[in-house]
């Protein structure tokens, strides 16, 4: 278990100070990070929460998952680590279909 968890279905207007808030009920919140868009600067309604530790992380994801924040019912989890590559996204070729 990692002390780093996925918060998804967080509203727009909800800020990472109101998240710190409302986990640090569980224990020490170390880190808030809200996903924005890389070209807009727009929230993207998920973020990731670190906690001091690991109880501190499984008390947060028991206590949240399914809770109320700013009138949206939260998804709390354990984070998964990225696995390598990344970038882009859409499945390459450029839009291009492949004719066999």
């Amino acid at each position: 278990m990692g002390n780093r968890l996925y918060v998804g279905n967080l509203s727009f207007n909800t800020g990472s100070d109101a998240v710190r808030s409302a986990f640090a009920q569980y224990g020490e919140v170390t880190d808030v990070h809200l996903v924005t868009d890389r070209q807009t600067g727009q929230p993207r309604g998920f973020g990731f929460v670190t906690m001091g530790t690991n109880d501190a992380a499984q008390a947060a994801i028991a206590g949240m998952n399914g809770q109320s924040l700013d009138g949206r019912a939260l998804r709390v989890n354990e984070a998964e680590e990225r696995q390598g590559g990344g970038g882009g996204g859409g499945g390459g070729g450029g839009g291009k279909r492949a004719r066999w």
